[in-house]
């Protein structure tokens, strides 16, 4: 009998360890981690930027070179043929096309400056998945701690309904009285279920965020500090700060440097011909052709494209500057109404943590005590629990706004 205690004791204790181990705590900051290591969006955000520089390595390569054989001054077929020199040459070509070299580096410093784009496309994308994160974790915690009011509220109401069933043989409880407990009891546990199924909801959503299993199972920390107020800054600093700015940024200086690349344009390109002539007639001696060219950009019929094209990237460059005002202009309005909307929820929830809670807890127990001495009835103790009930819930509401303004706030100053 010792030895199978012993077991049972030790399979008890794994299985303990291995629940743990199911529901281990992730804090907020390591549930960030993970998203930024494994999230596929960020992911194919990195192999763009890689794409874009491996496409830079070879921006500044030159063109194929071209080879051919034929002949030349060759007689037709029935011709008839004086001498043997009119016998014609075999001829055999090389030709090698050179881009202008200042073309080619500021085609590469393009080609770099698109990776760039995707790398700051990376970080807003992070900003917007971020912010998913910190809303459905801090939603978590809310829930839990509703899930404690409501356990709380089970037990409460377990007991009041139990010393309500003792006291009615002795008349002193009402069968209505019974009724109205049990129906609170019943409207608590649909809430612990439906509590428990939002919970579910939030765990598979950072599940998706974080690239792991749907069914992997952990817990939030129930201590994580409330947001805090960063002082704001003008738009020149706050557009450091900005992902999204910072992508617009370099958007701006990659079109800077296709229009330096459409400028080259301007510069001409070369060319290099040599051409091998063997004559049938052995008498004829080898000859050759060695011809350089080079192209004339600057002639009017071919300057006009490039120069439209100028013209029409400088306008889109300047409507992306005004759009980027904007977004700071935006940026900065918003930050200011959040940050008074977040003072306002901080202080509602202070009132609510020392004054109004304590105040309707302290209604309760006088209530309850009179129950129990029997000088109160039943309902007078279901409506003081009830008023305690909701006014929990409403500070736990608040809580919950509180941590979503500033979850908005901090996506709005990106930190």
């Amino acid at each position: 009998m010792l030895s199978i205690k012993v077991y049972i004791t030790g399979f008890l204790l794994l299985l303990g360890l291995a629940t743990q181990a199911q529901t281990r705590v992730l804090p907020l900051d390591t549930v960030l981690q993970y998203i930024s290591r494994n999230n596929p969006m960020l992911k194919e955000f990195a192999y763009r930027a890689q794409a874009q520089n491996a496409m830079a390595e070879g921006a500044k390569s030159q063109m194929a070179p071209m080879i051919g054989a034929g002949v030349f001054m060759y007689p037709y077929l029935g011709q008839m043929i004086m001498e043997d020199r009119d016998k014609g040459m075999i001829m055999t070509a090389v030709e090698q096309d050179i881009t202008n070299p200042a073309k080619l580096r500021a085609k590469e410093k393009y080609q770099l400056s698109k990776a760039a784009i995707e790398e700051a496309g990376r970080d807003n994308t992070y900003n917007q998945l971020r912010s998913q994160a910190k809303t459905a974790y801090y939603q978590w915690v809310v829930l839990e701690r509703k899930k404690a009011v409501l356990m709380e509220s089970q037990r409460i109401m377990q007991f009041m309904l139990k010393l309500s069933r003792v006291r009615y043989p002795y008349n002193q409880s009402s069968l209505g009285s019974i009724y109205k407990a049990e129906g609170r009891l019943g409207e608590v546990e649909n809430m612990l279920l439906m509590n428990q199924s939002e919970i579910s909801m939030k765990n598979i959503q950072l599940n998706m965020l974080m690239n792991l299993p749907q069914d992997n199972l952990f817990a939030v920390d129930t201590l994580v500090q409330l947001p805090h107020l960063t002082a704001l800054t003008d738009t020149a600093t706050l557009s450091t700060f900005r992902s999204d700015v910072r992508q617009i940024d370099r958007t701006i200086e990659s079109m800077r440097l296709n229009l330096r690349v459409e400028s080259m344009q301007s510069r001409p390109d070369f060319s290099l011909r040599f051409e091998n002539m063997m004559p049938r007639d052995r008498m004829m001696p080898q000859v050759f052709t060695a011809m350089g060219m080079v192209s004339i950009p600057i002639a009017p019929w071919s300057s006009r494209m490039y120069k439209s094209n100028i013209k029409a990237m400088n306008l889109e460059i300047a409507g992306m500057q005004k759009g980027r005002e904007n977004i700071l202009n935006e940026a900065q309005s918003m930050l200011k109404s959040m940050a008074l909307e977040l003072q306002t929820k901080r202080t509602q929830v202070q009132n609510y943590e020392t004054k109004i809670i304590p105040a309707l807890r302290r209604n309760y127990e006088t209530t309850m005590l009179s129950y129990e001495q029997n000088t109160s009835q039943l309902p007078l103790v279901i409506d003081a629990w009830e008023a305690l009930n909701m006014a929990q819930m409403e500070y736990l509401n608040n809580l919950e706004q509180l941590y979503l303004t500033g979850v908005n706030y901090e996506k709005e100053l990106e930190k």
